[in-house]
């Protein structure tokens, strides 16, 4: 009796590590993306495309959606750090290298491909400045979107939370986030090159000394892709005399005139050489392209 007692027991030890070593072996703890995938502060999707009607795109009183935080490219690295089991899909906490941010990410695992061991990086190249330029002109008229930086949009957001009903096509661009904010205008042109959000930006790159300097001097100074940047917006230098930006006040994409934008946005901050020696209003200029290293 004792002697089958024990083999029992040893029998369910052995099982149970079988077992859990076949669960284990079924367990992903990294992903892929398969295309450009949505990434959130929240878990519920569902609440932010649908809402509770169905057909609303949560929003605060500005029309932004905050709880999206950008688009990461195709073939973008995840490590897995959670789940939550919608019986058809799941949504994935994540931490992601290329966005290092203190809030919690979240995507759908629908746009992705889960691996048990760590996948290569994806591998960022900076693209030649002709290319740059084509996607900035066809950027222009797409619309501002918080957390946004790919202006083709993703239809299949509206696949996979289906609209309930009619949806205007304002909140079809919403739905889709098709379009950019600020700094997802560059972010989406370099390819992931530049730093996704401005808090980051106003140390990217190199300064161009501007301190205590006119518009016109500044305007003189510049080049080329340089950054009028502070923590809340960046407008880019286009060529010698017109500036883009997506701006929310703008209705989106929009080129202007390099020296009126320099002189408008003087009126409300002071130019200083390094964003984080000083406080209040102010802006620098950064210059990164061609010589930022990506780290």
């Amino acid at each position: 009796m004792t002697f089958y007692n024990t083999n029992l027991k040893y029998t369910i030890i052995i099982l149970f590590i079988l077992i859990t070593m076949s669960l284990y072996s079924q367990d992903f703890l990294f992903a892929v993306a398969k295309e450009p995938t949505p990434v959130l502060n929240t878990p519920d999707f569902e609440a932010v495309f649908g809402g509770v009607d169905g057909t609303t795109v949560k929003t605060d009183n500005q029309g932004l959606i905050r709880e999206m935080e950008y688009v990461a490219m195709t073939g973008t690295v995840f490590n897995l750090l959670g789940e939550f089991d919608h019986v058809t899909y799941k949504i994935y906490k994540v931490e992601i290298s290329e966005y290092k941010y203190n809030n919690e990410l979240y995507v759908d695992g629908r746009f992705l491909e889960l691996r048990e061991k760590r996948p290569t990086p994806r591998k960022c190249v900076l693209p030649p400045k002709e290319e740059i330029y084509k996607y900035l002109d066809n950027a222009v008229g797409a619309s501002y979107i918080w957390g946004g930086n790919y202006i083709k949009g993703i239809d299949k957001m509206l696949e996979l939370y289906k609209p309930k009903g009619y949806i205007s096509d304002k909140t079809k661009t919403r739905w889709s986030l098709k379009g950019v904010d600020c700094s997802g205008l560059m972010y989406e042109a370099t390819d992931g090159w530049t730093e996704r959000n401005t808090s980051k930006l106003v140390d990217f790159g190199e300064a161009v000394e501007i301190e205590g300097l006119s518009a016109e001097e500044i305007k003189a100074k510049m080049k080329p892709f340089d950054m009028m940047v502070w923590k809340g917006h960046v407008i880019y230098v286009y060529d010698e005399n017109t500036a883009i930006q997506s701006g929310l006040s703008k209705g989106g994409v929009v080129k202007t005139d390099l020296l009126e934008t320099l002189q408008n946005l003087m009126k409300e901050r002071t130019p200083v050489n390094d964003y984080n020696a000083y406080s209040g209003d102010r802006f620098v200029v950064k210059r990164w392209y061609p010589k930022a290293i990506k780290n």
